[in-house]
Order: structure tokens, then sequence, then C-alpha cells
């Protein structure tokens, strides 16, 4: 059937694979099915797209938005594969037309939603045609434990049965431990190789700053991004308007996008940023799920998510090229009361509880004194042993002081208490309350009660959460989220380490990073973390003034044939690609070949006119110096 790499190479003008893909692809190829974790950005989409055009038939691929359909298929047709969507925006014209093509075995992946893919009609027609694989991609929506969970996912339990013998593979790029064991038992995947990659973002900058003046800050930020392409969530729709107005009159190319707009005016704004004409989209959480726009530079959270797993979702569209970006919170803890309102008005009480346990972890994340990268990867299991150094606690630290006492009295509380407990009970507890539930349970004859009365329930709160994010507790969301003590905790416990934590803080918004590094230069109590490794992304990059006026010049006739042909402009070429060959300057065919993203397909489609581009504007061989 050929090799995957050359594949690779020839279709997606990609020299290698990232970690995990080639053994997901050569076992999906092989007819085995697969579990896969991977961050967004981190090339899930190959790990089906290649198996796709190595094994007979059609690929169908299950997809919860018509515009992250039509993302995909736009660029695997400008690859050259043939592919197409079945979805409710097709005309009957367009429906028959699509119909025809999968009978006649002209696609090689259909993407569909999972309602249609699990209606009768549909399932006889596959029924006769056999399909290569099944992927089921923001498989976390079937999870009643997801973040995301759509009771219209549920049927896809059905596959397996209905199709024994067709591979099938489940892909997500946020899923705690609880929502990856639910789906992969809902699919019948426990028996299939679970694949989870690191969730690491290096070159994401991750920063948290305290909200005051929100639209001054924002506007204070953008101004620091001049000529980036970025997006703004906020909570409500009214919102969005109100922000994008304010953006505008302070002359930021920017538009409102949420679900009560028109249909028309949603996909005016949505193709406008992906062509580069417009800048800033301030959008709810309507926006984002289908873009996979790798020039993204920002992602700006003007208020509190509702959850972790959004929250990485969401700042994940940034930076998807592998260049540096940027990721600020501006948090306030008024926004906890408006997103737990929210929350409460539900109706279903099992899912208002996994979605407060899920709030609390967010607050946790904002509210930290840890490196940020830490409390991140930390919640979905990944540990990592020390600082990132790109972060704003990592690059700001905070004062420190000898937590080892505190630590020790918290860590016994939750032991005493049986491990049975969240972090309310075992607070009230060192905090000696007088409560009915305390003497019911006989909490307050135990040797912890009252031992932490000389600090606040918001200090207890504070030291629990950051025992959480450096892993001597965790958390059980089976379990009304119990506290629960981890085996790191038994040296701490026993006195044989001591530790070290970040006292709170009220922070204070850096216009740039010069202010930043100016701040911890100049603040001498600070507790100056080790940072071994600083991601070298995070560097500032300074690009040779004749590269950059080729790159804008290359990127200027990307976004002429992007507008001729009506697609995104980053379907043509990515700005890292396009960056490659402004620092290259790729004189032959076989030179831009050599070209990360240039396969053979967009070589004959693009390649002559991007060329004579490079050709009428000679240069020096310019290199990025960081």
């Amino acid at each position: 059937m050929g090799d995957p790499a050359a594949t690779l190479r020839r279709v997606f003008g990609y020299d290698s694979f990232r970690p995990l893909q080639r053994e997901i692809i050569e076992g999906l190829i092989d007819g085995q099915d697969a579990f896969v974790l991977m961050p967004t950005g981190g090339g899930k989409s190959l790990c089906f797209q290649i198996p796709a055009l190595h094994r007979p038939g059609t690929a169908i691929v299950v997809s919860p938005l018509i515009s992250l359909m039509k993302d995909q298929v736009d660029a695997l047709r400008m690859a050259g594969v043939q592919a197409a969507a079945y979805d409710s925006a097709l005309d009957p014209h367009q429906a028959r037309h699509v119909l025809a093509r999968l009978h006649a075995g002209e696609l090689k992946l259909l993407y569909v939603a999972p309602e249609r893919l699990m209606s009768d009609s549909f399932l006889e027609r596959l029924t006769g045609l056999c399909p290569s694989l099944f992927a089921i991609d923001e498989a976390h929506c079937i999870s009643q434990w997801g973040h995301d969970f759509r009771p219209e996912y549920l049927a896809l339990a059905r596959l397996r049965t209905l199709f024994p013998n067709v591979p099938l593979i489940a892909l997500t790029a946020t899923a705690d431990a609880q929502t990856r064991q639910d789906v992969r038992r809902r699919l019948g995947l426990l028996n299939a190789p679970c694949y989870v990659a690191s969730f690491d973002r290096p070159n994401l900058r991750l920063t948290v700053v305290e909200k005051r003046k929100p639209v001054a800050q924002l506007t204070q930020f953008l101004t620091a991004h001049p000529g980036e392409a970025g997006i703004v969530y906020c909570l409500s729709r009214q919102k969005t308007e109100e922000v994008a107005k304010r953006l505008a009159a302070a002359g930021v190319p920017a538009a409102a996008y949420h679900a009560g707009l028109p249909a028309a005016r949603r996909s005016e704004v949505q193709e406008a940023f992906l062509r580069d004409d417009l800048r800033v989209v301030v959008a709810t959480v309507a926006f984002g799920m289908g873009i996979d726009k790798p020039n993204v530079r920002f992602v700006v959270h003007f208020d509190l998510p509702k959850h972790i797993e959004s929250y990485y979702q969401e700042v994940g569209r940034a930076g998807r090229d592998g260049l540096p970006a940027e990721a600020l919170l501006l948090f306030a803890y008024a926004d906890i009361a408006r997103v737990r309102a929210l929350i409460e008005a539900g109706q279903d009480p099992d899912q208002t509880r996994v979605e407060l346990h899920k709030l609390n972890a967010m607050v946790g994340f904002a509210d930290a004194q840890t490196c940020r990268r830490r409390v991140l990867l930390g919640y979905f299991g990944e540990p990592l042993e020390q600082d990132c150094g790109n972060c704003d606690i990592c690059l700001d630290p905070p004062e420190c002081y000898d937590a080892t006492l505190d630590a020790q009295k918290a860590l016994s509380c939750v032991y005493r208490v049986g491990q049975r407990f969240g972090m309310g009970h075992v607070v009230d507890v060192l905090r000696g309350a007088h409560t009915t539930r305390i003497r019911q349970l006989g909490h307050d004859r135990l040797s912890t009660y009252g031992i932490g009365s000389r600090l606040s329930a918001d200090a207890w709160l504070g030291l629990l959460r950051q025992l959480i994010h450096l892993g001597y507790l965790e958390q059980d969301i089976a379990r009304y989220s119990v506290l629960r003590l981890t085996p790191k905790a038994g040296p701490l416990l026993r006195g044989e380490k001591s530790l070290t934590l970040a006292r709170p803080r009220t922070r204070v918004f850096a216009t740039n990073r010069m202010d930043a590094a100016a701040d911890e230069e100049s603040t001498g109590s600070k507790c100056k973390r080790k940072r071994e490794h600083p991601a070298p992304t995070s560097k500032t990059v300074a690009v040779p003034a004749p590269e950059e006026a080729l790159f804008q010049t290359l990127r200027e006739l990307r976004r002429r044939i992007a507008t001729e042909q009506r697609v995104p402009a980053y379907v043509v070429f990515s700005d890292a690609t396009l960056r490659a060959m402004a620092a290259v300057r790729p004189l032959t065919e076989d030179d831009m070949l050599s070209i990360s993203g240039v396969g053979a397909y967009k070589l004959a489609k693009y390649g002559r006119e991007f060329l004579a581009v490079i050709k009428e504007n000679p240069g020096t061989e310019a290199s990025v110096q960081t």
C-alpha cells in the first residue's frame, strides 16, 4: 500500500511525523482500533487522513460542526485529496452529488455529523459500501464527564456492533482521565491501543492578570501585537458586541461573532478572519472549534472560562504553526459567581456537579501561584518536574515562604478525615468550624481540628490548590471531588523533605515583556525559581529586514490567490511555510519541495507563482536569530 512517510511528504509536504503519529497511522492502516488524545495543533487529523489514503474504500469522519468539516475538506482538496462533507448546509442537488460520488468510490474521506451518520438510511448505505475506517473527532462529546457532552454522540456506540471489522479511531484534544476511560468504554475501545501525546505547547506563553479596566487592558495588550491575528473570548453575546465596538473605535479591525447573529454575518466574519482581512474576532465559544488557522498569534479570555478543557482548547488555537504565541486571561473573582450561576441553571444534578468541579479546577489555575504550565499539564495527568520559563509566574515569580508545617497540617487533615471529603470540609476542620456536619461526623474530635485557625479559609484553599498542582494531593471527580494523598505526600508528612510555596499576591498588568522583565529585575524579595530549560520559542525573534519584506510580499500573493479561489489564506500555505520560503529563497521546484508544507500537488498548483516572486526579490541569504 506504500509508505506512509512518502504520503506525508508527497501529499502534505512534511518531512517527518510528530510524536506518536507514525505508530497510530501504521496501526490504523493494519486495521487496528485506537484512542488518541493529542493537543490542539498536535496533528490529530493526519492520524486518520493518511490511513484513509492507504486503505481501500471511503473513510467516514464524524465531526460535530459544519465549519470544522468545511475547513478540513478545503485543506484536503487543496492538497489534491478527494474529500467531501455531507451536511445540512448542502442543497438537495449538492447532497445527491456527494452521495453519488460516495457510491461511485470517488471519495477517500467523507465528513458527516453524528446524527446523520447514525440515521437508518445512511447506515443502510454504508452497509453495502464497507467503509475503510471510522474516525470520531471531538470524541470527548460522548462522555458525561467531558466538558462538551452531546447526547447525539451516544448513538455512535453502535458502530462497533454494526461494523465489527472496520477499524475505528476516536480522537480528542481535551480529556481528563475519567473522560478518557468513559469514551473508550462507550465506543468499545477498552482493549484498543491508547495514545496520549504531550499536552505541552512550549511556544505558547500563558499569562493571567487581575481584571481591573478590562477594555483598557485588552487595548494595551493588542498595542503590543500590531498587525497580528487573534481571538478574544467573552462570556456573553452582548459583551462580544460591546468589546468589538470599543476595539473598532480604538482603531483595531475587530468584529463580534456569536450564535445570535444571522448565519450570513457569522460566515462573513469567519471568512474575513480566515482570509486575514480581519485582525481580531471577539467571540463566544461558538467561534473557533472549526478554525485551523495556524497564524493566530494570541488568544485572550476577557472572562473566566467554565473549565480547563475549554480554556486549553481555546488557547490552543494560537500558535498552531509552532511560532511564539500568547494566551492572556483577565481574571476577576466576580466572574466566578457569573459562571457558577450559568452552571447551576442546568437541569441535570449529576452534570451540574461535574461542571462545578471543573469550574473549581479552572479557578485553581487562574489563582495559581506555581508555574501555570505545571498546573495545566498536571490537570491532564502529565507531570512537569520543573518550571516552564514561559508563563507569568515563571517570568515574574511571587514571594515565597517555607510552607512545610502548613502543608503537613493540610495533608494530615486530609488523611484524618479518611480521604473521603472535598476541599471545603477539610478547610472547615482545619479552621475549627462549628458546624452540625462536623459534630455529626465526630471530626471535632480529630487531632487536626482547629490547628489551622490562624489562617483564613481563602489561604487554606490556596494552599490546598498548590498541593494539588504540585502533585501531593489529587481530586476524584467521580467521587464528588474528594481529596486523596498521593505517594509523593509521604516524605513531606514524615518530615523527610521541606516545601516552599508562593504567597498569594495581587497581580498587575505589564504592557510588554520588557516591562515584565524590568519588574522582575527591580524586585529583590521575589523568590527566583530555578529555570533550567526556558522554552527557546519564547525568546523574541529578530527577523532580518530583507527576509521580512519578502515574507510580506509572499503573504500578499497568498492573500490574492486565496481571495480568487475563495479559500482561507492558510489553506494555500501557512505562515510558517512562507517564512521558510523567505529564509531559504528556493529558486527551483526541487528547492521548493524541500520547504516544509509544500507537497507535490501544491507545488504544481502554486509553485511557479511563488518562485517568480522569490526570484523578483533577490537578497542575501537570511536566517532567523534568537
